[in-house]
């Protein structure tokens, strides 16, 4: 199967970029695509037991395949370190336990000489049984001290020819800095990948962006692909610059709120609308042996991995629908995703 691919990175850790790639795979999922998430190389102390087996993934893929409505795999997430201190980590290869090392002897030894590789064959394992394949980069594309070893961001973007769309969160301060940072720190070849930009967590009114966008599109030569409002969600974060104290407190106060109704069904993200040209694109990748995904026009995904999945499932789609709203998906739906 020829599958499209997009990957999404972004100018620093807790960008969002988790959060826009589990949206994205709800969206095209919603859309009738047979999607995947894929993270080449992952570091994070949330992790996920595949179920009936004990590889483990990072969790934030495990929920980007609920996302999807699929199964997670250990190809969503091949390598995964887990941090254990003393600058080591426990490094997890295709969900099993290979070795613990250090960043030095992770990068000298093992990265580029083994692990890019498992990555490219984790890759094509997906492309074979999906249509899109959403990727999540970590950390920055331009941390210039560790870019030849960096195979979850351009090094795997180059190497599969894979689109790419720059988060940059806003709520924190230097937005555009770090837009234009990034892009002139990466290499030629690697700029031409980038094909557009997103602005997440922003607070206000969108227009008092408008100048600055500008500028930064005519600096770049990047479009801006939308800007994203910060909202207050229970979808869990991997990344240490993020809270989880919140989201606790989010789902505490969505179970309280679910046994105050009168009945335990679910409570529904109403969908938006869609126009007909983005309706149709469930068969733009269909083939014979392809049906539209009977699930696909409700929240739920096909099986139960998370203890509080009806919560997540919701969070899921709140957050699709308003990413949906925010960016200009026909923009990447027409030039951007192949």
């Amino acid at each position: 199967m020829k599958s499209k691919i997009l990957m999404i990175q972004g100018t620093t850790s807790g960008a969002g970029k988790s959060l826009i790639v589990t949206a994205l795979c709800r969206i095209l999922s919603n859309l009738g695509y047979k999607v995947a998430p894929f993270k080449s190389q992952n570091m994070s102390s949330l992790l996920h037991v595949i179920d009936k087996s004990n590889r483990v993934i990072a969790k934030a893929q495990a929920i980007q395949a609920v996302a999807s409505r699929v199964k997670p795999t250990p190809d969503m997430n091949p390598i995964l370190l887990k941090p254990v201190g003393n600058y080591e980590s426990r490094v997890y290869v295709k969900g099993n336990y290979f070795d613990t090392m250090s960043a030095q002897q992770y990068y000298s030894e093992f990265v580029l000489t083994k692990g890019f590789q498992i990555a490219i064959d984790s890759f094509k394992t997906l492309q074979k049984e999906h249509e899109v394949i959403l990727l999540e980069g970590a950390g920055s594309p331009a941390e210039i001290n560790i870019q030849e070893y960096d195979i979850a961001n351009m090094l795997f973007a180059n190497k599969v020819k894979a689109p790419v769309i720059l988060v940059s969160d806003i709520e924190r301060g230097g937005c555009f800095a770090s837009i234009l940072g990034t892009i002139m720190l990466l290499e030629p070849k690697h700029q031409k990948l980038i094909k557009g930009i997103i602005i997440n967590k922003f607070l206000g009114d969108n227009k008092i962006l408008s100048s600055a966008i500008q500028k930064i599109q005519n600096k770049t030569k990047k479009p801006v692909l939308g800007v994203v409002p910060k909202i207050e969600h229970a979808i869990p974060e991997e990344d240490s610059l993020d809270s989880n104290k919140k989201q606790r407190n989010r789902v505490k106060q969505l179970q309280l709120h679910r046994q105050d109704t009168e009945s335990n069904e679910r409570v529904k993200e109403k969908q938006k609308p869609r126009k007909d040209n983005l309706i149709t694109r469930k068969k733009q990748f269909q083939t014979e042996n392809n049906t539209y995904p009977s699930n696909a026009k409700t929240n739920i995904a096909p099986y139960q991995i998370f203890a509080d999945q009806e919560i997540l499932e919701d969070e899921i789609q709140k957050f699709a629908n308003i990413l949906e709203s925010s960016i200009n998906l026909e923009h990447i739906l027409d030039k951007i995703l192949k």
